[in-house]
């Protein structure tokens, strides 16, 4: 059962095909794994019926026999985030407001995992409404981190993370407004891809005024990160600002002699880190120049605090806008955690105009981002400013002596990518010297995700963090 869990998720799918395992097999041995260590971590909810999901193994041993595979991911087991909807289980949102609610439909990147083949177990953990990079919530609790069960799993696709780490799941979906692929990657030590916003269609309320948060894959390597991206990516119609469908797979091992990689680092002071984090950070950057790339220090060129003003507005109103009706709703606010009640009530004081203003700056910053694009072809920063912090704490308070005056501050070092839309793979940095992961984000020039896949992947050759799995007390 070790040895099936042990398989990386295109290795499984390879497996299952060629008949070397079967579906039922690869159920039983993830259920049997779950049930042994998801008590010490909290990464997997709303479990389904175990004797249903093996007779759906089953069923699948048979369509595949029958010759009928449905797509690469024929009867792997999978667990959606649950920030995002699948027919029939319980989607809480990591809310006590929406605990009992369950869908009757499914948002088209789960629609597509379906098709392809996986058979949807439960849900992974996630803060309530996605808010905070540290995955807990009152329906469920905390998700604790593998390599350490005392600290955080990151967040907000903590428990997808999590379990990864812990061999629980194959591969995984996520979602990112603030840094949520990449943080819990970092923190977890597995890989998280950022999307160009549109490349995942999603069934938003938020189509034309959003363009912020996207639904993304994460897994134990870049090859099934893409394979899962591939699954996920596409046009469909009932997104408008869904890209057109392209190959996105990375192909064959790109050559990145003479590439010219950024290193933005702490933005010329601007941010503080834990001691040790940007070092270590530092130090995974020089792996690509083993590559034959170029890498050099930028020289910061634009004002990070109007950056982190434009941010906060637009957080602010599109968290209003999602969740004002339930704020006002004396009972629902009641269940709201501090942080909401404090984003809502600052949306709600906004005017149109600084909505406007928010929307100015980020103009300002994605033409910055371009002029670095025209000196690099990749630009590099940090995935998070800290290592897995104590997992009983709501959120960082300090860094490095500095205090933090909002609960996300401890996260900045991720907003500038999302403002600018784009594609963004965190890979593993090693670990600290309390053998704490950490991680670096690879940023991509607007709609490369290809490319950034393609330097993920030629990264990823060239060290073995990714084999260093936790021990799990």
């Amino acid at each position: 059962m070790d040895d099936i869990t042990s398989l990386s998720a295109t290795e499984l799918s390879a497996a299952i095909h060629a008949g070397s395992t079967t579906c039922r097999a690869v159920m039983v041995a993830y259920l049997a794994r779950i049930e042994a260590l998801n008590p010490k971590i909290n990464a997997i909810v709303s479990l389904r019926d175990a004797g249903e999901l093996v007779a759906e193994a089953e069923a699948a041993d048979r369509a595949l026999t029958a010759g009928g595979s449905r797509g690469w991911l024929h009867g792997i087991p999978f667990a959606v985030k649950d920030l995002s909807e699948a027919e029939g289980i319980r989607c809480t949102y990591g809310s006590q407001i929406y605990q009992d609610h369950v869908p009757d439909f499914d948002d088209i990147h789960v629609e597509r995992i379906r098709a392809a083949g996986a058979i949807i177990i439960g849900k992974t953990n996630a803060p309530e409404m996605g808010l905070g990079s540290h995955t807990y919530n009152a329906v469920f609790g905390a998700t604790c981190n593998p390599y350490d069960l005392t600290r955080s799993a990151g967040g907000s696709s903590g428990g997808a993370a999590a379990a990864l780490a812990a061999r629980l799941l194959p591969v995984a979906d996520g979602s990112d407004m603030m840094g949520s692929l990449r943080n819990p990657a970092a923190f977890n030590n597995v890989v998280g891809f950022r999307p160009s916003f549109g490349r995942v269609p999603s069934l938003g309320t938020e189509f034309y005024l959003g363009q912020h948060a996207v639904n993304g894959p994460m897994g134990r390597s870049v090859a099934d990160v893409a394979a899962l991206l591939g699954t996920q990516a596409g046009h469909d119609a009932r997104d408008p600002l869904s890209l057109p469908t392209e190959d996105v797979l990375p192909g064959k091992v790109a050559d990145f002699s003479g590439a010219r990689i950024g290193w933005l680092g702490d933005f010329g002071g601007h941010l503080p880190f834990e001691p040790g984090v940007l070092d270590l950070c530092r130090e995974a950057v020089s792996v690509l120049a083993t590559l034959g790339a170029e890498v050099a220090d930028v020289r910061a060129g634009f004002d990070m605090d109007r950056l982190w003003q434009g941010w906060r507005i637009y957080r602010h109103f599109l968290v209003a806008g999602a969740q004002g009706a339930d704020y006002a709703d004396p009972p629902k606010r009641a269940k709201m955690k501090p942080e909401m009640i404090w984003e809502i009530e600052n949306g709600l004081g906004l005017a149109a105009t600084d909505v406007l203003a928010a929307s100015a700056i980020r103009s300002d910053w994605y033409r910055y981002v371009l002029e670095l694009f025209r000196a690099y072809d990749f630009l590099v920063l940090p995935a998070a400013q800290v290592f897995p912090f104590d997992v009983t704490l709501d959120w960082p308070k300090e860094i490095a002596g500095r205090a933090m005056d909002t609960y996300h501050r401890w996260m900045e070092v991720v907003i500038g990518p999302t403002m600018a839309g784009l594609p963004v793979a965190a890979m593993p940095a090693g670990f600290g010297a309390a053998g704490l992961p950490a991680g670096i984000q690879i940023i991509g020039k607007p709609r490369a995700d290809r490319a950034v896949l393609q330097l993920a992947a030629a990264y990823e050759a060239q060290v073995d963090w990714l084999e260093q799995r936790p021990v799990i007390g």
